[in-house]
């Protein structure tokens, strides 16, 4: 938990082999997944949230920021199919929603994840997907509230929203 904070490192067991080789996670750390599009990481990551309710107990959280409807509506039925959509909380701003929506959603998953991990005592792997519309969402809200961008066209309070997530 929050209050709890531990000095010593951890791995997380991913239980995908090629990961835990390759890329090991530290436990309460955090990472990033780069990659083009179509090359897999949404399957990834439905793996990963499948191996961490099975072999954890844990639950994870989904934050689908500007997701497409398809994709979010793919991640629902994989979670029903493989029996873990009850160890899973999802939330979704999808790419039609309003700029301030998708801005919100990825602090709206924070919360959850803080919740389950604070209140519930359990562990939590929270995903957010994908950090570029976050950043891209706020960049709208910014320019809809008049806000002069900085030299290389981000708002310029992106370092603040970016602490804050």
């Amino acid at each position: 938990a929050f209050d709890q904070l531990e000095s010593k490192t951890e791995m997380f067991e991913t239980g995908l082999k090629v990961v835990d080789l390759l890329t090991p996670y530290v436990k309460g750390g955090k990472i990033g997944l780069f990659g083009g599009a179509g090359v897999g990481k949404t399957v990834l990551i439905q793996e990963m949230i499948m191996r961490v309710a099975k072999l954890h107990s844990g639950v994870s959280v989904f934050a689908g920021v500007g997701e497409r409807t398809r994709e979010g509506n793919d991640l629902i039925q994989e979670m029903e199919e493989s029996g873990v959509l009850d160890k899973t909380a999802l939330v979704f701003g999808q790419m039609d929603e309003p700029p301030g929506t998708r801005l919100r959603v990825a602090l709206a998953g924070l919360t959850m994840a803080e919740y389950f991990r604070d209140v519930q005592k359990q562990d939590v792997l929270f995903f957010i997907d994908n950090i570029f519309r976050f950043t891209q969402a706020g960049s709208e809200v910014s320019t809809l509230l008049g806000r002069m961008p900085s030299a290389v066209g981000y708002q310029p309070n992106l370092a603040d929203e970016m602490g804050q997530l």
